[in-house]
């Protein structure tokens, strides 16, 4: 079976609870930190798929890297994926509830890497050329420093990606020379 049919069935089913519950977004806040935390700590995914760990440890992990209350609307999801044993893709539904509510409120995420720190005059510059393209949407941004760019900038909105970076460049120049 494809492994985000699960995640994302899971994750729309979780969407729609949490609109009847009116915590749509303080979900979205919660899943987004869950799946942060995924990412910041691998021995997360080992300790939650770990099947000796008894269920109330196993909650209680999950509500802490998730920042949820016990008895919210997080809390009675992740009780319901460790009882169908589904808590191995944790991680995939986060993202995919995330995906899923920037659709339904019209949001786009935005990631602008650069070679240094710009002036905020200069990034401020960026962002308003992006929510320009981006006609409406709300943009829910992150900045990031990469030396390894040498210099210039990357956006990414969601899966496009514009490369302004002289990496880009000099990738694209030995390309050129390489083909003579």
């Amino acid at each position: 079976m494809n492994d985000g049919l699960i995640p994302n069935r899971y994750a729309k089913a979780l969407y729609k609870f949490a609109i009847e519950e009116k915590a749509s977004e303080e979900v979205y806040l919660q899943m987004k930190r869950l799946s942060e935390s995924y990412e910041a700590l691998p021995e997360l995914k080992k300790t939650v798929d770990n099947p000796f760990l008894p269920v109330a440890d196993r909650e209680k992990v999950l509500l802490s890297a998730s920042g949820a209350e016990k008895d919210g609307c997080l809390d009675k999801f992740i009780l319901m994926v460790i009882k169908n044993n589904r808590e191995s893709s944790m991680r995939e539904m986060a993202l995919s509830y995330g995906k899923i509510y920037r659709e339904a409120n019209n949001i786009a995420q935005v990631n602008i890497v650069t070679a240094t720190q710009l002036p905020d005059d200069k990034l401020s510059q960026i962002i308003e050329v992006v929510q320009h393209q981006l006609e409406g949407k709300t943009i829910e941004r992150t900045v990031t420093v990469d030396k390894d760019l040498i210099g210039g900038f990357t956006v990414q909105v969601d899966s496009m990606v514009l490369d302004a970076s002289i990496k880009n460049e000099l990738k694209k120049l030995r390309l050129k020379l390489l083909k003579r």
